[in-house]
This record gives C-alpha cells, structure tokens and sequence, in this order.
C-alpha cells in the first residue's frame, strides 16, 4: 500500500468520522463555565453581565404580539371570537362549556412567553383574587412550572409545602425576574443542565433512570420535558397531598395515561380533576403534553431534541450561541432552524408542511370538542328524563358518564397541546378520531338508557342545541342575572359579593 492511499483512507476516516453528527453514538460534551454565580441563584438578572448574548435573545420572551397561523403570544382568551389578535380566526368556542365548574372556565389564554409565567398566573381567574381571606382556593403546586424558587421553598418546608394555599407565596416572588428563566434548566455555578423539576426527579428514580448517565441530547429535551408535560396534583390517599406527578408509568400514549388515572384517586379509584357542573361527570383536566406527543413523534423518535428547534443557533460577533428565545421556529420567515436539517427544502415548503398538518388537526379538534359538548348533553338530558326508563339504566348511565369523561380527556389532550398537532400528527389525530368515538358511545348510551326519550333533543346542530358560552368570570358568577342567559349556566351556584382581594402580587383589599 502506498503513501497515497494511506493518506486517502486516512482521511476517508477522518471524514467517516466527522459525519457521525447525525448518529446516535455521537455525544457533543457539554461546555464547562464558572459564572461565579451561588449554585442556588435563582433570578435571571445577574446572568446578563456572565452571558450578555444569551440574556439577550432570553429577554426576546418579553414579546407577546407576535403570532403564527394557529398559535402566538398575544395572551387572549382561546375561546372568544371577539376579540381575536389581527388575523386570527383559530379559536375553540366551547372551552367555558367544557370546564364549567372548574377554575378553567372563568379563564383560559393563550400562553405568552415564559418570561411572562408568573406575571400571567398572578393575574388569571383561575386563581382566586376576590376571597376575603386572601386565599387563592388553588394549592402551592401551581408554581411549580412558573418560578424554580419553589424549589427551594420545598427545600425548606418539604413536601407539606405543595398543599399550602397558592397565595401564601404570592407576594414572595419577582414577576419579571423569577419566572421561567436559567436557573430552570442550568446549574447555575456552571451552566450544565440540570432539572429544578421534583415531579421528573421522581419520575426518573421510579423508571430506573439516572440524570448523570443521560445522554446530553436526553437532557436537552428533559429539561423542556419538565413542565412542558401532563401532570396531576396527586391524591393524599398515594403520597403527599397536591404533590405534582407525571402519569408516565404504564406509558406515554393516551390509553396509556388514561388507564394510570383510573387507579390513583381516593382509595384506589378514579383520579378526578372536578365534576362537571351540567353533566355531573367526573372530569380529568390535561395540561400541556408536548413531551409525550414529540417523544415518539417523527422528530423525536429521530432524535431531534425540542432545543434544535426552538432555540436555533445564532451567529454574533464571529460567535455562535443558541437562542434562548423559546419560541416557534415559524416566527422566523426563512424557517433557519427547519433547514438546518431540510437544507433541500424552501423555506415556503416546510411551512406548508408544517400548516397541512395544523388545519386537519384543527379541524378535528373542532369536531372532537363539539361531540364532547354533545356528550354532555346527552347526560344531563337523560338525568332529568321523567319518562320511562331501560330497565338498565343505571349501568348503561356509569358507562356513559364513563365514556364522557374519556373522550373529553381524549380532546384536550390534543387541546391542550401546543403544537396543533405538529409534534405527532399520526397520535394528534389518532387521539381526536378516539375522542369522537367516546363522546358519540356516551350519546348512544344515553339514548338507549331513556329507551330513545331524549333522541329528538339531541338532533340537529350542537351549537343551536347547546351554543357556546360567550362570557364567564369569577365577577360574573356573583351574579344572578349572569346565571340564567345560558340554561348551563344556570346550573352554578351564585357566589357571593365581593371586591377583588389582590392585583399581581400585591394586596389590595
């Protein structure tokens, strides 16, 4: 063998080797800091002065006008049409109906960007402002995702901290500057990921996993897989009261998820959220499930982590950092982080892409979410039937209410989910299709249960049947003229008179 074809085969490995970037066995290591910052620096301010290029892109979360085709960050109200952010047209109009008796229905937004985490709960009306007392009627877990000082606040007052009222801490954290931010995914001393998350430690620890033996790409989506996740406030009756859990450990598919909670409520039966103000069923409400949708979607079961998208490297002053503005690849018009990988592909291409799946997912969606509506409907209609009844009408009601309460959970699944159905179209339309299945068994049930009585009432459009709800409020429900403009409504109790206790994180009253 000649020198010439030695080196020729020598830089054929060389290269071989190079080209391993895409593999699996290849581990990029992560990059070693000393920021001189406290390992328990839980503010976002003095990293600006340690990394000015990231803190930089990070405060571009402070945007909340701009929007996509069917998501953004203009914080309205996702079921009104009235009013919409300019060209907007993408709202879900029964969500008050869907979640009347839970906090849910007096408001429901569209998330702005994480910087905004803790400003936004401080001022939404699912956490109570008007109680008297002060109390916000919500536990401490609802902190969990917005601020890593809760944390620290467990740290020191254990698990006894997660049942604690909401607003015991609500004048104890910076809006702006303690949400969502670096301390949330990073080892502040040195910069390596790390999870603040106690519901993930725990997750990994029952699952067998250790945080230290994980690659880095694992990590790099763990660290967004935190709160970007279903979860509960876990039952006293299986551990510490309010406790956040992630449903994970018969699987991540929604039967899956669905089976898990059918055991974790009150001495081993039904988990349940709250009880549907019209129908009386017992309703689980999901929250954001990206990470189960993405993880075996066709980005993530290729190993692309949530980091290569949605916070794409950027070039500054000859150096290059990723952007910590948390947000769509579509807000960027030449789609820089779709091409890094579809470098054949037009930017105009991929968006097309990327807005097929969105519109056939959102049209289900829409259909999903009225046949659930009809659903309970049905329910409602038949525990009110005067006439005669099947002879199995008791069993045939438990498996309707049963078939309620999933094909709703069904829904919001994809609902809830931010993506519209991008990170797993095949599951997001599996889910929806499931979804109707359940919602239109529960009607059928219910027919058959008053021996066809309430068929007639339940022809024709849902939205002329039930139409939706246009305004609900914690103000609202105070009064009683407010109750009877929309025969579900009517089925809240009133509740008292009374001025709004808090205004962000101060006490007004």
């Amino acid at each position: 063998m000649n020198k010439t074809t030695m080196f020729m085969m020598g830089a054929a490995l060389v290269c071989a080797m190079a080209s391993t970037g895409c593999q699996d066995e290849y581990e990029v290591k992560t990059p070693s800091y000393k920021t001189g910052l406290a390992t328990d620096t839980l503010s976002a301010a003095p990293f600006e002065k340690v990394f000015p290029r990231q803190y930089a892109s990070y405060r571009q979360n402070d945007e909340s006008s701009v929007m996509t085709e069917y998501k953004g960050s203009v914080a309205f109200q996702k079921h009104s049409d009235d009013p919409l952010p300019k060209g907007f047209s993408k709202n879900q109009p029964y969500l008050k109906n869907l979640w009347l008796g839970y906090p849910f229905s007096y408001e429901y937004n569209e998330a702005r960007g994480h910087t905004y985490a803790v400003h936004d709960i401080l001022e939404i009306d699912r956490i109570n402002r008007y109680n008297p007392e002060g109390k916000g009627n919500m536990p401490t877990t609802c902190w969990n995702c917005k601020t890593p000082n809760i944390s620290q606040w467990v740290k020191e007052g254990g698990d006894k901290v997660w049942s604690k009222d909401f607003n015991e801490y609500r004048q104890m954290v910076d809006p702006m500057n303690e949400s969502i931010s670096c301390a949330t995914c990073h080892d502040t001393a040195n910069m390596e990921l790390k999870l603040y998350s106690i519901p993930l430690q725990d997750w990994l620890k029952r699952s067998g996993k250790d945080w230290a033996t994980l690659s880095r790409n694992e990590k790099r989506s763990l660290v967004c897989g935190q709160c970007h996740v279903e979860y509960y406030f876990q039952h006293k009756d299986h551990g510490p009261a309010a406790k956040p859990v992630f449903p994970w450990d018969n699987g991540f598919d929604p039967e899956e998820i669905y089976a898990y909670y059918n055991t974790k409520g009150a001495k081993g039966g039904q988990f349940v959220d709250f009880k549907h103000a019209v129908s009386g069923v017992n309703i689980l409400k999901a929250q954001h499930p990206e990470y189960e949708f993405w993880q075996d979607g066709p980005h993530g079961a290729a190993g692309v982590s949530c980091a290569d998208c949605h916070m794409e490297y950027k070039k500054q002053d000859g150096k290059k950092a990723s952007s910590h503005w948390w947000t769509s690849p579509l807000k960027d018009p030449d789609l820089t982080a779709c091409r890094t990988c579809h470098s054949d592909k037009t930017a105009d291409f991929l968006k097309g892409r990327v807005l097929d799946t969105q519109e056939k997912t959102y049209r289900q969606l829409l259909k999903a979410q009225e046949n659930s509506v009809r659903a309970h409907e049905a329910v409602r209609l038949a525990n009110e039937f005067a006439g005669e009844k099947n002879a199995s009408f008791e069993a045939l009601m438990a498996e309707a209410r049963e078939m309620v309460r999933k094909g709703q959970f069904f829904w919001d699944l994809v609902s809830a989910e931010n993506s519209v159905g991008f990170h797993n179209p095949t599951k997001a339309l599996d889910t929806l299709m499931s979804s109707s299945e359940y919602s239109q068994k529960a009607v059928d049930l219910c027919k058959q249960a008053t021996n066809y009585g309430i068929a007639p009432a339940l022809e024709g459009d849902i939205k002329q049947l039930v139409p939706p709800i246009k305004e609900h409020s914690r103000k609202l429900q105070q009064s009683a003229e407010h109750l009877a403009s929309h025969k579900w409504l009517s089925y809240l109790p009133q509740l008292p008179e009374a001025d709004k206790v808090w205004e962000g994180n101060k006490r007004v009253k």
